[in-house]
């Protein structure tokens, strides 16, 4: 493999080039008798996973309530269970999960009679068993997010904009923390007590719940971001493995997903705005980063998988449509994604069209060194063209994922024009040289 070594004024970073190859799909499935919502014809909408006694677990919610498939062995998928809810109906449009401890927390946004359930997983496939369906402490809840290390539940737009739950006796959770300094929290994201919330119209806050463990203590606000690049909806989340950068999706048609570097919370900044490149009204809905990629159920587009390995520059890099008219119309389509099973497998809900488990082990990653640079080559996805700028006489170098070179050219122009009619889709590393010395380096996807 090429290896890319510059000796001049240049600051190197290495980077995990992620190759673009088409998701295959393993297992999908359907059930027509289940009703579709009033609100939207969803018969779907969350789903999660589980990796337990050496099995993988996919759990999805429909309006009749939840379902559990033992996805081990994808294309033998059987659903092992099935857990109906206090409200089913029409009238349903969100459910919620999380897993701790070896139970299962599932809530719902609508219904009177709705409840929350916490289900004994701990002998899945073979069984599952109610341990708690209630509504002594809430009846709906719009999202979940259980902290594990502090052992704390999150319930989002429950009794208050956000209720906090003690699950030290993980069958029955209780009360520590009633928080409404905001007047609605659509979700959140937690890690070790610090928690993001997506509050809407009213942005994010990162608060500090780590001193909230008993009813009266008070929990402390780090941060906030009220106005920020193309605000709108907050809707969702997630944190980098490291904590560094935050995804944050405003769940309005046509607005961008954001990168935020939140490694110093004294100055949260926006450091990327990007989308699916489908359509000027597509729309993100939940996001989930692993790695170096955030996954995104993106409504119509399907799933949508995203490079953040240079949080700058976010490239996409795969995709799956669940949602065959892209009309964009309504909320439609993938609603949630799952990528933690040993496996690798990645799992999609579709509000429409069910379950799907998709193998994207195919995408492979070769490591290069390149230059930290200004990207003066746009767009990037690339369709049929793609422009370079302000580099007259110098020349264009493009390698495949491999390291082997597919293209050299002098640029001739102050902004000049290439065609991709000659490459396959896929992710590929540039470089813009001068006389041998390279003055940007990047990559760019041709779609």
């Amino acid at each position: 493999m090429r290896n890319l070594y510059i000796f001049f004024f240049f600051t190197f970073i290495s980077l995990n080039i992620k190759a673009q190859f088409d998701s295959q799909l393993l297992f999908h499935w359907n059930d027509s008798t289940i009703v579709g919502s009033q609100a939207y014809n969803n018969a779907y909408n969350e789903i999660w996973g589980i990796n337990i006694n050496n099995s993988e677990i996919a759990i999805i919610g429909s309006t009749s309530g939840t379902h559990f498939f033992d996805v081990t062995n994808p294309q033998n998928s059987t659903e092992v269970a099935f857990l109906s809810a206090g409200y089913t109906g029409t009238g349903v449009i969100h459910r919620d999960y999380h897993d701790f401890n070896g139970f299962l927390y599932i809530v719902c946004d609508e219904g009177s009679s709705s409840t929350l359930q916490i289900v004994d997983i701990s002998n899945l496939p073979n069984s599952i068993n109610t341990v708690y369906d209630s509504n002594s402490l809430f009846t709906k809840a719009h999202n979940i997010f259980i902290d594990t290390a502090s052992a704390k539940m999150y319930a989002c737009a429950s009794n208050n904009a956000m209720d906090v739950y003690s699950l030290h006796v993980p069958s029955s959770p209780a009360l520590i923390y009633s928080y409404s300094s905001v007047g609605h929290v659509h979700d959140a994201y937690v890690r070790n007590d610090t928690a993001y919330l997506n509050c809407g119209n009213q942005g994010l806050r990162v608060m500090d719940f780590s001193m909230v463990n008993n009813l009266g203590d008070q929990p402390q606000q780090l941060a906030s971001l009220i106005s920020y690049p193309d605000a709108g909806y907050n809707h969702s989340g997630w944190l980098s493995d490291d904590g560094s950068i935050y995804a944050m999706q405003d769940e309005n048609h046509g607005y961008d997903i954001k990168i935020l570097d939140v490694s110093d919370l004294n100055n949260i900044s926006v450091i990327a705005t990007f989308n699916s490149g489908v359509d000027s009204q597509s729309m993100a809905h939940n996001g989930i980063i692993k790695g170096d990629l955030l996954y995104v159920a993106y409504y119509h587009d399907g799933l949508r998988v995203f490079d953040i390995s240079d949080p700058n520059n976010p490239v996409q890099v795969n995709s799956y449509d669940t949602y065959a008219p892209n009309n964009h119309t309504s909320y439609r389509g993938a609603w949630g994604v799952y990528p933690y099973l040993n496996s690798g497998n990645i799992l999609v809900s579709d509000m429409q069209s069910g379950l799907y488990v998709l193998d994207m082990s195919n995408s492979s990653t070769t490591t290069f060194n390149i230059v930290n640079s200004k990207h003066n080559i746009y767009p990037n996805p690339a369709g049929e063209l793609f422009h370079i700028k302000d580099h007259i006489g110098d020349v264009l170098e493009i390698y495949d994922f491999s390291g082997k070179r597919v293209m050299q050219h002098t640029i001739k122009n102050s902004i000049s024009t290439f065609s991709t009619k000659d490459f396959k889709s896929g992710i590929y590393l540039y470089e813009i040289k001068d006389h041998g010395i390279v003055l940007e380096s990047g990559k760019i996807i041709f779609d």
